[in-house]
């Protein structure tokens, strides 16, 4: 029976992504995870080294996202295909401002045309109202524990929130 009191507010399911720049010491290439949250637990996750070398923080953690959101709209397809009609756009979770920011106003990000263009399908999905975008601190994001070591109280943290309780 679906409980409408466990679902997100702002969407169906939140997904959370995060990157941790340049942390592979043999090719710079940084580590990107993501967690998709539904009634409180992880229904889909990752964590990998991305397939480009990323050049600052911000655009590792906009590859991030887009494949996250990639993730998502997979995600919201097979909800519709089992009949599940998503009340509105889902939420993308970030810790980065300015990776937000290239999604959803990109003329001030000069600095990231260099991007194959199939990682600007993240602004047109947030355009066209399919995902939101929103800023969480990273003392919140769950998906810190796919892209870097944590404290014992954060990893904690992050299980509790992707429904991992023992």
């Amino acid at each position: 029976m679906y409980r409408r009191d466990l679902f997100d507010p702002r969407g169906i399911f939140t997904a959370y992504c995060d990157a941790d720049h340049a942390s592979n010491v043999d090719n710079g290439c940084s580590t990107g995870g993501y967690a998709l949250i539904i009634a409180g637990a992880a229904v889909s996750w990752s964590s990998r080294l991305q397939t480009i070398t990323a050049l600052s923080t911000t655009e590792a953690e906009y590859v991030s996202a887009v494949d996250t959101g990639k993730e998502v709209a997979w995600m919201q397809q097979l909800l519709d295909e089992f009949g599940f009609t998503l009340p509105g756009p889902s939420t993308l979770a970030m810790d980065n401002q300015s990776a937000i920011s290239v999604a959803k106003n990109p003329e001030h990000h000069g600095r990231m045309k260099h991007l194959d263009l199939r990682f600007y399908w993240l602004r047109d999905t947030v355009e066209d109202g399919c995902i939101t975008q929103t800023f969480v601190p990273t003392t919140e994001q769950t998906a810190d524990i796919f892209t870097k070591s944590l404290a014992r109280a954060d990893m904690q943290r992050c299980r509790e929130a992707l429904g991992i309780v023992l």
